[in-house]
């Protein structure tokens, strides 16, 4: 059995192949993890929201932020995040058309359309949105949710799936993530302290001294029981000592009967 740890966008996919592939993943530990269910795609909610560069209301139009403050991961000492938007989710976007269209530009919203879509009438991944308006494209979102928006395919399938999960997710993220991801991550909490109690999950929002960090935050501490808070720069390169002996420890309290455990020294 395989344990996933990453985070970004390899955050995502150590959620969803422990979701989508059940049987095959022993557990996984996601940080930062890119949109984990799509009723907070950011700032955007793709199955209730009609435009995702601007919120809904009738008299008038605020573009939607996109980032706040900035990136942290690299960053000497605490960030601060203020909530200063830098980027709306339109200048993002806009952005990504001038660099390639058809979903072509290597950004991180062309690539989530990439990874989540089906392929268009002309080959390429069929719009979530109107690249230029930000028109949302309804019957898109509804494929996104039945075959990627983790948190529903955890309700919808909870008879089959709670059983095989219980203690297998842990996801961390800052409360202030630089990109929004907080948001999902909160929703997913929600059903995971409640209705979906029974997957035995756990979600940590990191903040320091009241203030939550930015992208980046994996948990506290270098090593696993270390609840020191430090910076995002230092514990992003602890992966190892942070999570190394507790994969190590699910793997000893999970194995088969029978299994090989000369490794445990």
């Amino acid at each position: 059995y395989l344990l996933q740890l990453h985070h970004g966008a390899g955050g995502w996919e150590s959620i969803g192949v422990q979701v989508l592939y059940p049987d095959d993943y022993n557990g996984c530990h996601a940080a930062c993890p890119d949109p984990i269910t799509f009723s907070s795609y950011t700032t955007i909610d793709l199955y209730k929201d009609t435009n995702a560069y601007f919120y809904d209301a009738p008299f008038k139009r605020t573009e939607r932020p996109g980032q706040r403050d900035h990136y942290s991961g690299q960053t000497i000492g605490f960030g601060h995040p203020y909530g200063q938007t830098t980027a709306t989710v339109r200048e993002m976007n806009l952005h990504e058309l001038v660099l390639g269209n058809r979903s072509r530009s290597c950004g991180q919203w062309d690539i989530w359309e990439a990874v989540f879509g089906p392929r268009g009438a002309d080959g390429y991944p069929e719009r979530i949105y109107d690249k230029r308006t930000g028109s949302i494209n309804a019957t898109t979102a509804q494929f996104w949710k039945e075959n990627f928006d983790l948190k529903y395919i955890l309700q919808r399938d909870s008879l089959k799936l709670m059983p095989k999960l219980q203690g297998k997710i842990h996801i961390y993220v800052g409360g202030s993530d630089t990109f929004f991801l907080t948001n999902a991550v909160m929703d997913m909490e929600d059903y995971l302290s409640g209705e979906g109690s029974g997957y035995n999950a756990t979600v940590l929002i990191g903040t320091h001294g009241g203030r939550g960090f930015e992208h980046c935050f994996n948990g506290y501490g270098e090593t696993p029981g270390d609840s020191r808070v430090v910076p995002n720069s230092i514990t992003r390169l602890h992966y190892n000592t942070k999570f190394v002996p507790e994969l190590c420890q699910r793997f000893r309290h999970t194995a088969p009967r029978d299994a090989d455990l000369s490794w445990v020294y």
